[in-house]
């Protein structure tokens, strides 16, 4: 299985919450994950505000090591503009870091994982709550 590990689930897995946990099992096994850079992005600076910039380090290198960082390339920014698009019609909040995710993952044919709310109901996802 291949998945795309979003910036919710790598925070609630480095609080070590009911929903990290959840998240743990993947993380953790074998399967094939990525991150997108826009994930590693929202992770770092929450942490620094949060925890300082030398567990911002720590937890990228971590990232690294679990996950294959995905940038944003062309193809994927193009995807995701198609889906900003469509997604904030129907979705109330919905960003372009989520459409970027949501690319990501059709693109990788791979699940999200999160547990954000704005993907609650679309295919595609491993929902942690």
């Amino acid at each position: 299985m291949r998945y795309i590990v979003d910036s919710y689930a790598w925070i609630e897995y480095f609080m070590g919450t009911k929903e990290g946990e959840k998240a743990k099992t993947i993380i953790e096994g074998l399967d094939e994950k990525f991150t997108p850079t826009i994930c590693l992005a929202e992770v770092y600076a929450k942490t620094i505000r949060v925890e300082g910039e030398e567990m911002a380090e720590k937890q990228r290198v971590f990232i690294k090591e679990r996950s294959i960082i995905l940038p944003l390339d062309e193809k994927l920014a193009v995807e995701a503009a198609k889906i900003d698009v469509a997604m904030k019609r129907k979705v109330k909040g919905w960003g372009l870091a989520d459409s970027i995710v949501y690319a990501t993952g059709l693109v990788k044919k791979a699940e999200i994982v999160t547990g954000d709310e704005h993907f609650k109901d679309l295919g595609n996802v491993f929902f942690i709550e």
